[in-house]
């Protein structure tokens, strides 16, 4: 029985990753600021989610990264083999109106946890990074040998964090590997991204809102996938101190996605366009070599696919789920 630490693990990664360990048998604690980023009882559902799968192994402590303290105790008193650091502050908009709040909780809060895991021995420190760090495009689909100019906040706090951790692992022995995830997305979701937004609006009869053109293409990856690359690192040494994309390696335009959530959801409605948001990449798309290499990782949902997969959970969820996105 492995014992891991899931920091985030009452967010939308994190609570995925967590239940996954539990219904492997492993013993869980999650860390989790319960940051009200959006409305906290999609945060609730998913830790009661995780006390019912496993009650004796699970422990749910709230508590923010950046607090040394409560970060050495939970690593002195649960003898933490492995972490899955997910906790962050999320959002490149979010970012470039406050530049502060994600350098502190991505930044100064993963050098916390990676003191901490070199003074405790950690087997392992699985690091969730985005594409956010590659910025403009040079060639696509991205490699991780891709120039990095992050052109957000938030993409500069984890390209930051993926140097703190490759230094951690050369300089003080912390097996650390950083995990470049593209546009994730599944049940339960946050309800600020847009393929919630899409599919809330069409339910309710108002068109989706696109921010620019609609040309912008995203490599959106099924939750399923990612976690399958977390949990495939239990095991595998192979990937200790590197950085590696996990995607999906298909795109889609905005617009694209945007009809096929109106297809979907049998809403009778056109398109919305709207001012195009600072910060967001143009186009994303993940060249996943090196994971299907080192991970045996191979993508198994495409996006059409993974939206009808969301919008029939979203219908058979809607009751506690749509009151929450709406407000959030």
């Amino acid at each position: 029985m492995v014992r891991a630490l899931v920091t985030g693990g009452a967010g939308f990664i994190g609570s995925h990753i967590a239940t996954g360990l539990l219904e492997r048998g492993h013993a869980v604690t999650v860390l989790d600021s319960m940051e009200p980023y959006y409305d906290l009882r999609i945060k609730e559902r998913n830790i009661e989610r995780c006390r019912a799968l496993g009650s004796e192994r699970f422990e749910f402590v709230a508590g923010s990264v950046t607090d040394g303290t409560l970060v050495d105790d939970l690593f002195s008193n649960h003898d933490v083999d492995i972490v899955y650091h997910q906790a962050a502050q999320a959002g490149v908009r979010t970012s470039v109106e406050n530049p502060k709040k994600p350098h502190e909780i991505n930044t100064t809060g993963l050098l916390t946890l990676l003191t901490a895991a070199d003074e405790y021995g950690v087997r392992r420190f699985i690091n969730a990074s985005s594409s956010s760090v590659y910025g403009d495009v040079e060639y696509l689909p991205y490699d991780e040998e891709h120039q990095t100019l992050p052109q957000s906040p938030y993409g500069v706090t984890k390209l930051t964090a993926e140097h703190y951790c490759r230094v951690w692992d050369e300089l003080y022995d912390v097996p650390t590997v950083s995990l470049r995830y593209f546009t994730v997305y599944g049940p339960r979701m946050r309800p600020n991204m847009a393929i919630t937004n899409f599919t809330s609006r069409c339910l309710n009869g108002a068109s989706p809102v696109i921010y620019g053109d609609g040309q912008q293409t995203r490599d959106f990856t099924y939750v399923d996938d990612v976690i399958e690359a977390n949990l495939s690192l239990l095991e595998r040494s192979a990937a200790d101190g590197e950085i590696i994309n996990v995607g999906s390696t298909r795109t889609i335009t905005i617009e694209e996605l945007a009809e096929h959530v109106v297809e979907e959801t049998g809403a009778d409605v056109g398109l919305e366009y709207a001012d195009p948001k600072e910060g967001d990449a143009r186009h994303t798309h993940a060249d996943v070599t090196k994971a299907r290499e080192l991970l045996d990782y191979e993508p198994s949902v495409g996006i059409r696919d993974g939206v009808s997969q969301f919008v029939d959970w979203y219908r058979e969820n809607r009751e506690w789920y749509e009151p929450l996105v709406i407000r959030s």
